[in-house]
């Protein structure tokens, strides 16, 4: 159910003695579970003045686009404590969206989406030419390792373009100025779920956590490798209780598609599991509280661990390779084998490359977002004074690129929702309702090809 509006004093009236609080409606459209969980989060972050008897109650709307990774009810949970009343969470269509944004007056709307989205999103925005319009804030989830240019470019437009590091903000900048476009949305912050106590070793606790990635490494034969390098270290410190920390249940989607699950591959694992490995799920936050050591190949885990502290280690196992991602940590110190954890090593973080990269491990992370804060503040002082979204790809710039991209969420080259994309009424109830039954029987459709038929048929092409 759509929330009600409000009758919210504007921007400027926020200090008018005696007055209560005024209400900051804010939107968090969002097409994964890392990527709510990077919204809801970064919303929270950049309500101005959060946290002041006089500052602005922040209403925050979820609203998760409709498609193969929209996350389930157990996944949103699992992301933690955001704040937002499940109430007011709702799946839509880019066309509901656009439609809400328009009807319920939203100050702030946070695009937590794929950079095709994104840009979906910023041209249907903008064709909706309402007398107000909100101010507008998108950024990238963690780790920025592959599609640089493209994915930047496909989210220039927005208001501001968070970067979650220094290192991040320099490159936003050089891409955008090297292409002759305004990098001026560029902010610097950092990753919103950076928290929890800081790493203390327990007496009788030894615990390390293996933080697996859904789609990296790809192949069976590196997953399986990963696998069994896991479960022969369990063997190998039968004292120590070994983790391996899943994204999702067979089934589920997240962020990138799945093919391998490693409960699949660990059910068909020679000689099983010792009794000191455990498959765990969960809020990546609770498991860090009970770990000693955080492995991974290159999940943005490893950031999480290294703010509060915790011995992290970048497998090279596989090589330091950009398909990896594990080649974003060069120059972390952080990158070693699980020949040299076997023998106890404990990688050591280089303070140069961790202060770059965001990660605040020094106590500056409170005042990340002080920046990004008061450009929003400034940007909702003057929303009726704002100009109107301009991305960099319009039909003129990009007239090869940007139309497909605009029909993959019904959108027209103009940004308006094409013919039958906004059905209401009665029919369009009907059509909804048949819509949504075909949706979940095409989605578990496509969930079982991707994670049964297809690793049969390459199998096949393999004999």
């Amino acid at each position: 159910m759509p929330p009600s509006k409000s009758n919210s004093a504007s921007p400027a009236e926020m200090d008018s003695a005696g007055a209560p609080p005024p209400v900051l409606r804010v939107a968090v459209l969002a097409d994964s579970d890392t990527r709510w969980k990077w919204g809801a989060l970064t919303a929270r972050r950049l309500t101005p003045g959060d946290g002041r008897a006089d500052a602005p109650r922040a209403e925050i709307s979820g609203l998760l686009l409709r498609g193969r990774a929209t996350p389930t009810p157990r996944q949103l949970a699992e992301v933690g404590d955001v704040s937002i009343d499940p109430g007011r969470v709702r799946e839509v269509t880019a066309a509901e969206f656009l439609r809400t944004v328009r009807d319920e007056g939203y100050d702030l709307v946070v695009l937590a989406l794929v950079g095709g989205a994104v840009q979906a999103m910023l041209h249907g925005l903008a064709a909706l030419r309402t007398p107000v319009r909100p101010v507008v804030v998108t950024g990238y989830v963690g780790v920025v390792y592959e599609k640089l240019a493209d994915g930047l470019l496909l989210r220039h437009g927005a208001d501001i373009v968070l970067a979650n590091s220094r290192h991040d903000a320099e490159r936003f900048r050089a891409v955008y100025e090297g292409v002759g476009a305004d990098a001026s949305a560029v902010t610097e912050a950092a990753l919103p779920f950076l928290g929890g106590e800081p790493h203390r070793a327990e007496p009788g606790r030894d615990t390390v956590v293996f933080a697996a990635q859904p789609s990296v490494p790809a192949s069976r034969a590196d997953r399986t490798y990963l696998l069994r390098r896991l479960v022969e270290h369990a063997r190998l410190h039968p004292k120590r209780e070994v983790l391996l920390k899943l994204r999702s249940k067979p089934g589920e989607h997240t962020t990138h598609i799945e093919e391998l699950p490693y409960q699949r591959l660990a059910e068909k694992l020679p000689g099983g599991l010792p009794p000191n490995f455990r498959l765990v799920y969960g809020h990546m936050g609770e498991v860090l509280d009970r770990t000693d050591l955080l492995v991974t190949v290159s999940s943005t885990a490893a950031l999480e661990s290294l703010h509060r502290r915790i011995p992290t280690a970048v497998l090279t196992d596989l090589g330091v390779r950009e398909t990896l991602g594990n080649h974003h940590f060069i120059g972390s110190g952080l990158l070693t084998s699980w020949n040299h954890l076997d023998g106890g090593a404990h990688p050591e973080p280089d303070a140069a490359w961790l202060s770059g990269q965001g990660v605040a491990a020094d106590g500056g992370y409170g005042s990340a977002y002080d920046t990004a804060r008061a450009r929003v503040t400034a940007l909702l002082a003057r929303r009726d004074r704002l100009p109107a979204l301009t991305p960099y790809y319009t039909p003129a710039t990009a007239p090869g690129y940007l139309p497909g991209i605009l029909a993959r969420h019904h959108l027209a080259p103009d940004g308006h929702p094409l013919p039958g994309a906004t059905a209401t009424g009665e029919r369009g109830r009907v059509r909804g309702a048949l819509r949504e039954a075909v949706r979940d029987a095409a989605r578990g459709a496509y969930r079982h090809g991707v994670q049964r038929v297809a690793p049969v048929v390459r199998r096949l092409g393999e004999l």
